[in-house]
C-alpha cells in the first residue's frame, strides 16, 4: 500500500471518529418525566444531570398552510387577526382598541460588546446557529406596527408603521399621551396621542438598561395606578458563566417611579423574567421566568410566580429555593437558601415561558377559562422530546393562588416530525375581549375567543385587614418578659 493511500485512510478514519464523537456529544439527555410531572404547585424535581454539552433538539419552523390554524381547546375558536408580519413578538393593546406589535429580534453584536473569551465566542457562535435553525435569526425590522380592526370583524385591515429605527424593542406601555418603549439598552418615552398613525417627536430617555446579548428582551408593565413602571431584564448567561460583573443590572425586575423619575431593584435572582402582569385578586406583580439549562431534560422548570418587593429567587446559586447549583463559580451569598423564595408554580422544563396575562374584565373566553392566567410557551431547543410550543391556562382560586396543572388552550404548533408550524410568543387582550397570540416565526397574530361567551365581570379584590402591632408576648409564663429579663448594663460592642 502506498504512503498516499495510508494517509487517505488515516484521514478517513479521523473523519469517521469525528462523526462518532460528534454523535456522542450531541446525543443529549432524554427526559424521564413528562412535562406535566414537572409542572404545577408541587413539581417533581429530578437529581441534576450536569451536561458538558447541552441537549439539542431544534424544531425547525416550516410555517402554516393557508388553510391551517392552531388546535384550540373545546369551546374556543381561533382565526388570523393579522399575518405577513416580520417577527412579531410583544403585543400591547391601547385604550382605543388599537394593537401595537413589536417587530423585533436579537440585537447585533458591536465590537465594543464582544467578549474576549474564545470559549464564549464559540458558545455564542453555536447558539446563533441553533437559534437560526429555530427561526430566531435574520435582521429584525426594529419597529412598532399599529394594527386596527376598524370594522370589528376580528381581522386587522389597517396596518401602519407607528415607530421605526429602534434597537431590538420589546416592552410597550402607554399612559396619558406617552408611549413607553424598551429597547434592549434603554427605556424611552415618546409623545403619542391615541389614534395617530405615527409617533411624532423625539423620545425622552427614562433609564439605561444593561445592553447586548444573552437574554435581550426588556419587557414593561404599568402599575394599575399608572405611577410605576416595571422593567424585566434577563441575564446575559446561563449560570453567571461570564462572571457576576457581567450580570450587573440583569436577572431582575426594575421599578421606575414616573412621578419622581427614580428607579430601584424590585425583585432579583430571576434568570430571565419575561411576561409581567398584576393579579386582579391580590394586586401583586407576577412574572414568567425561564430557568437555567444543562442540568438535563427534566430540569429546571420554568415558572410563574408573584414578585413581592425585595424578593430574591436565588439565581444563579440556587433554584426552586434550596437546590444548590454546584456548577456556579461565584461565591454564594450567606444564608441564601434561607431567604430565597420558592416559585409559586412550575410551567415545565425548558418550555420557554414568555407572554403572560391574567383573566381580565371583559374577556370572552368562557367560564372554563374565566379565572386564571394565560401563558405562551415558546418551545424548547434543548429537551428531548421537545416541550412547550403552545399556549396554556393556569387556573387560580378565589384567593388568587394557582392550582392544578397547565390546561392546553392552543396547540398544533409542533408537528409529529418535530418540525414546527410556528412558535407562540406573547399574549394580550384585544379590545373586544378576545385573546391575541403572537407567532413570531410564522409572522401571524392569532385571535382566540369563545363564540357566544359573555364578557367576564370584574374580579372582587381580596383585601385582608392589617394585623395590629404586637406589643407584648402572650401565652405561657415562659413566653412573657419579666423585669429581670431586661439587660441592666450596656453590652460590650
Amino acid at each position: 500500500m502506498t504512503i498516499g493511500k495510508k494517509i487517505l485512510i488515516a484521514i478517513l478514519v479521523l473523519i469517521l471518529l469525528g462523526f462518532v464523537a460528534a454523535a456522542f456529544l450531541l446525543r443529549g439527555n432524554t427526559a424521564e418525566l413528562s412535562v406535566e410531572a414537572v409542572a404545577g404547585t408541587d413539581p417533581t424535581l429530578q437529581e441534576p444531570n450536569e451536561e458538558g454539552f447541552p441537549t439539542v433538539q431544534i424544531a425547525e419552523p416550516v410555517g402554516w398552510a393557508a388553510d391551517e390554524a392552531p388546535e384550540a381547546a373545546e369551546g374556543l375558536a381561533v382565526t388570523r387577526f393579522a399575518e405577513g408580519l416580520d417577527h412579531p413578538r410583544t403585543i400591547h393593546t391601547l385604550p382605543n382598541g388599537d394593537v401595537l406589535v413589536a417587530l423585533t429580534g436579537k440585537p447585533g453584536t458591536k465590537p465594543e460588546d464582544a467578549d474576549p473569551s474564545i470559549a464564549t465566542r464559540i458558545e455564542n457562535f453555536i447558539a446563533g446557529l441553533l437559534m437560526g435553525r429555530a427561526g430566531a435569526g435574520g435582521d429584525p425590522a426594529n419597529e412598532i406596527a399599529l394594527l386596527r380592526d376598524a370594522d370589528g370583524d376580528g381581522t386587522a385591515e389597517i396596518r401602519e408603521t407607528l415607530l421605526d429605527g429602534l434597537d431590538s424593542p420589546s416592552g410597550l406601555a402607554w399612559r396619558d399621551g406617552t408611549l413607553y418603549v424598551a429597547n434592549h439598552d434603554a427605556v424611552l418615552a415618546y409623545p403619542y396621542e391615541l389614534g395617530a398613525a405615527s409617533v411624532a417627536g423625539e423620545p425622552r430617555k427614562l433609564m439605561d438598561l444593561s445592553p447586548g446579548g444573552g437574554h435581550w428582551m426588556r419587557n414593561l408593565e404599568l402599575h394599575p395606578e399608572e405611577d410605576l413602571l416595571y422593567v424585566a431584564v434577563g441575564s446575559v448567561s446561563n449560570i453567571g458563566d461570564q462572571g457576576m460583573e457581567a450580570e450587573e443590572g440583569r436577572a431582575l425586575i426594575w421599578e421606575y417611579n414616573l412621578e419622581t423619575n427614580t428607579q430601584r431593584i424590585f425583585g432579583a435572582g430571576l434568570r430571565n423574567p419575561n411576561g409581567l402582569d398584576f393579579s386582579p385578586w391580590s394586586g401583586e406583580l407576577w412574572t414568567t421566568v425561564n430557568e437555567r439549562d444543562m442540568l438535563g431534560s427534566d430540569l429546571v422548570p420554568d415558572y410563574l410566580t408573584n414578585v413581592p418587593v425585595g424578593a430574591q429567587y436565588g439565581w444563579p446559586w440556587v433554584y426552586w429555593k434550596n437546590n444548590i447549583d454546584q456548577r456556579v463559580d461565584a461565591p454564594m451569598p450567606a444564608y441564601i437558601t434561607e431567604y430565597a423564595r420558592r416559585p409559586e408554580y412550575a410551567l415545565g422544563p425548558h418550555v420557554a415561558a414568555l407572554g403572560l396575562v391574567f383573566t381580565a374584565e371583559g374577556a370572552r373566553m368562557g367560564e372554563r377559562f374565566g379565572q386564571g392566567a394565560f401563558i405562551a410557551r415558546h418551545g424548547s431547543w434543548n429537551r428531548k422530546p421537545p416541550s412547550g410550543y403552545d399556549v396554556v391556562y393556569v387556573a387560580f382560586d378565589e384567593r388568587g393562588n394557582p392550582q392544578g396543572k397547565p390546561v392546553p388552550v392552543l396547540g398544533g404548533f409542533l408537528k409529529d416530525d418535530d418540525t414546527t408550524r410556528g412558535r407562540p410568543t406573547w399574549v394580550e387582550w384585544a379590545g373586544d375581549g378576545s385573546l391575541l397570540v403572537s407567532d413570531d416565526t410564522a409572522g401571524i397574530i392569532w385571535r382566540v375567543v369563545a363564540p357566544g361567551a359573555q364578557p367576564a365581570a370584574a374580579f372582587e379584590r381580596e383585601n385582608a385587614g392589617r394585623l395590629p402591632p404586637q406589643r407584648e408576648l402572650v401565652g405561657g409564663a415562659r413566653a412573657t418578659f419579666r423585669e429581670e429579663d431586661y439587660a441592666r448594663e450596656q453590652p460590650v460592642q
